[in-house]
């Protein structure tokens, strides 16, 4: 049971369709140097076509401060859509207004136009009432298609859906759906899997983890932190000393509600940050004191894929070690690549997010293996923490 409407309950012929998007994608020079982000909004677009509606694309480009900024223009992005798309689309180098309102007025079914950046007015993040129904008046329906940019209430993301007949789109909707089978109504047992730099950063995540999960898998420089906090040495490695009464209060939550933590039994270490650096691999409570973890060890990867094998739902957000350096990408690959394979055999439904876990999977080469990876960098973090989204919310109402 869905609790918004998608693409099935729309009447598309001859409506003026707002459709929010993500293409906020990677830029050098004016070139688009990766086109993940347009790729997944393709199929929600040649539905509203081929439905005959009109397709009319909002989104954000940067940063441009409710100003108006040449280099932040969706301009150079209309001709990779369109090449992507198998169609034309037009640009309106405005997003409210005459200029606006002139080419929306000219468009047949089935055609596809992009708006100028949201972002060049300040009513869209302040989610502004008059530019709200500015964007509003070019539509009959709204269509969010934008998860990544979900856990903000601007007037593309959330404004708009208490002015039009709202649902969702089809990247939506699967990212909503896999959610819902991550942490929503999983399957148990669930373990999740967080890596990544700093504790700092993940507190909210790891805190609503606790209560939620079967095993919680902590990796990273964020593991030794929770090392340190136990009273091991860590070396030189990367370490907020200062937490440790978090990580404590984090091990006694867990601990609480019945929920394994899995910290690394042993671990690889150097002296340098570097590829290729001379490295040996070390019980936890044996770091070298002018060494630094740069990876988990096999023991702790074995411990890992075990518990991988006895879940039915993983969760993934952060590599266990530097996986942009060889060879302590080892840890990393092997639980990838063993997650996989689980998910592959019908054994395991494995939902992964996060910029550094996205580029981990890629480099694994398993990204196609898992049931959902979202390219969703914010939102998909605060919907791990159990934070409400805006903008999913908005759908639901």
């Amino acid at each position: 049971m869905t609790l918004f409407k998608t693409l099935d309950d729309a009447a598309l012929q001859g409506k003026r369709v707002l459709v929010r998007v993500d293409l906020n994608v990677p830029m050098k020079d004016g070139v688009v140097t990766d086109t993940t982000r347009i790729e997944r909004i393709l199929p929600t677009i040649r539905e509203i076509a081929e439905k005959g509606g009109r397709a009319i694309l909002l989104a954000h480009f940067g940063r441009p401060k409710g100003k108006v900024d040449p280099s932040q223009s969706l301009g150079p992005i209309a001709p990779v859509l369109a090449e992507k798309l198998g169609q034309p689309v037009g640009f309106a180098e405005d997003c409210v207004g005459p200029v606006a309102d002139g080419i929306v007025a000219n468009m047949k079914d089935g055609d596809v136009l992009l708006l100028e950046n949201t972002r060049f007015h300040d009513g869209e993040e302040t989610n502004d009432e008059t530019f709200v129904s500015g964007l509003a008046a070019l539509g009959d329906i709204y269509v969010n298609d934008a998860f990544s940019a979900a856990h903000r209430a601007h007037a593309s993301t959330e404004g708009l859906a208490h002015h039009l007949p709202s649902y969702a789109g089809r990247t939506m909707q699967a990212e909503l759906e896999a959610l819902e089978k991550g942490l929503g109504q999983p399957e148990k047992p669930v373990i999740a899997i967080v890596g990544g730099a700093k504790v700092s950063t993940k507190i909210d995540l790891l805190q609503n983890l606790v209560t939620k999960v079967d095993c919680l898998v902590i990796g990273g420089g964020m593991a030794n932190t929770f090392l340190a906090a136990q009273g091991k040495d860590v070396g030189k490695s990367l370490c907020e000393h200062d937490l440790a009464d978090t990580a404590k209060a984090i091990l006694a939550a867990a601990e609480t509600s019945g929920c394994t933590i899995l910290l690394p039994v042993d671990a690889v270490v150097a002296r340098e940050f570097k590829a290729n650096a001379e490295n040996e691999t070390v019980p936890v409570d044996r770091v070298p004191s002018d060494a630094m973890i740069l990876d988990v060890g096999p023991a702790s990867v074995g411990a890992i894929t075990e518990w991988i094998d006895k879940s039915k739902t993983l969760v993934w957000n952060g590599p266990l070690g530097a996986f942009e350096l060889q060879p302590f990408d080892k840890a990393t690959m092997a639980a990838a690549r063993h997650a996989a394979s689980r998910t592959e055999a019908g054994q395991l439904v494995s939902v992964a997010g996060g910029g550094d876990t996205v580029a981990a999977l890629n480099q694994a080469g398993v990204s196609e293996r898992f049931s959902y990876v979202s390219t969703a960098g914010g939102a998909f973090l605060e919907w791990m923490e159990g934070k409400p989204l805006p903008g999913v919310d908005a759908l639901k109402a």
